[in-house]
């Protein structure tokens, strides 16, 4: 037969097994620090100083820092589940200064703004946002190997 404290340690590891863990992949400064940044006056190397160094950066000289961070839910021996993804992007104005803050999220698949200060009305960088947001954990190791 098998002794009860066995039983005990196989179940106590199967339990343990069944809890899920929770990993963050990249970097989302937090609001407290991005309070302190002033649209229209602070310079791009403040900016630096102040909440670190971007994720991405936009493809033109001093066009858009990107900040990008998401949560993974692991359980068990099923496919990780990306649960939040998040995106801080900072524009500049030509001159080095920030021109914009805008903080966007990805709820049932769709990209939602959930923050946003802004000097003007004129948002052109929606596209690279939604490339990030879109792109970001759809990466499939069996695509690879299609013929």
């Amino acid at each position: 037969m098998i002794p009860i404290r066995s039983l005990l340690v196989v179940l106590a590891l199967t339990v343990t097994a069944c809890v899920p863990v929770y990993r963050h992949h990249g970097y989302i400064p937090p609001e407290e620090d991005l309070a302190l940044v002033q649209v229209g006056q602070t310079s791009q190397v403040e900016l630096e100083g102040m909440i670190g160094e971007p994720s991405a950066m936009g493809l033109l000289e001093g066009s858009g820092w990107y900040y990008v961070g998401s949560r993974w839910r692991y359980y068990g021996a099923r496919r990780p589940a990306e649960i939040n993804r998040e995106v801080v992007a900072i524009n500049f104005t030509p001159d080095g200064t920030v021109a914009n803050i805008e903080r966007f999220g990805l709820e049932q698949g769709r990209i939602v703004v959930l923050s946003r200060r802004v000097t003007d009305s004129n948002i052109t960088s929606i596209s690279v946002i939604r490339q990030i947001l879109g792109n970001l954990g759809n990466f499939d190791a069996s695509n690879i190997f299609d013929e």
